[in-house]
Order: structure tokens, then sequence, then C-alpha cells
């Protein structure tokens, strides 16, 4: 018996995901469900999702780990979380009075327990391996920033040191799998 992948798309706006229930606080948008996403807990039931998809939405939200923690409340062991955000060195990180928090390759390290960030500061319960994350990877890119993403993405803690404050990234996407 073939069951359909369960998807949620938190934050969705007018770009909700083909085949996922979209969530947003905002009545005019393609959601689904209407729901602020500062509100907990979600309205759905535990282990429900197969993969969720928050893309440019985390960053606005006022309790991360929180929200963090209802995604893996209410997903299945294994799913797939892809987590979409402005890299803090990005100007557009700045530049919208309504981003809260800023992101850093490390970031999403507090939920992975080989990482030794969260073996040290262990903030939360909800654990996810982080199993790629990738910079810029919907955006058209010009032949610098191709060069420069070629090293980001397979060496994205010394492009951070290193090289980050020179040629500054846009977006990085982080690729979780519930534990």
């Amino acid at each position: 018996m073939n069951q359909q992948i369960k998807i949620l798309d938190l934050g969705c706006g007018n770009k909700k995901r083909e085949g996922a229930i979209g969530v947003d606080f905002n009545d005019r948008t393609a959601a689904d469900v209407v729901h602020n996403l500062n509100s907990f807990p979600y309205p759905f039931e535990d282990s429900f999702f197969d993969e969720v998809y928050i893309d440019n939405c985390l960053e606005h939200l006022a309790e991360p780990i929180k929200v963090m923690e209802e995604i893996y409340r209410i997903t299945k062991p294994g799913s797939l979380v892809k987590v979409i955000v402005p890299y803090f060195r990005s100007q557009w990180a700045f530049i919208d009075p309504t981003h809260l928090h800023f992101f850093t390759v490390d970031s999403f390290a507090y939920y992975d327990p080989d990482h030794i960030i969260c073996k040290r500061y262990d903030y939360t319960l909800a654990r996810f391996k982080l199993t790629k994350r990738v910079f810029n990877e919907t955006l058209e890119n010009r032949w610098i920033k191709k060069i420069i993403l070629s090293v980001a993405n397979r060496w994205p803690n010394r492009y951070e040191y290193y090289l980050s404050h020179l040629i500054p990234l846009d977006d990085i996407t982080f690729y979780l799998k519930k534990i």
C-alpha cells in the first residue's frame, strides 16, 4: 500500500510548495491553515509530517528554538526538514526591519548531537542531524559568486571565517533529518 508523503510548508506565503499543506499567518496567501507561527503548539498532531519546509520565515519568528521544537514534535523520525534563511553577512539579512534573527553556518549545530556545540550547549531536546548546508542554492549568481560558492559549499567554516566579510553570500539552506 502506497502512503502519500505528508509535506508541510511553514510560512508559505503565496509560493506554497506543490502537494504541501501551507501555513501562514496572513489569510490573503495560499495558506491552507492560517496560524501565527509564534503561537504554540502548532495545530498538527505529533509525528505527522514526512517533510517540512520553512523558507525565509524563521528569521521573522520570535523564538526559533521553540519553532524547531514544534517541527521536531510534528515530524516523523527520519523526516526531512529544509530551512532556508538569509546568511548573516548578507545585506538582505539586515535590510528587512522584520528580521529578528541571523544565521551562520553553525546555527543548526545546536540540534545535532554529534556536534560539539550541541554537546556543550544543551538548549533543547529537539534533535536533527545536519545532512547538508548549501549557500545561495536557489539564487542566480554571477561568475565571481559562483567561484566563491564552490569554496563556501566545500569548506563552509573556512569561508565564514576567512572570506565571508569580503564577499558575502545571500542565503543558506540547511537540510536536517529528524533523529
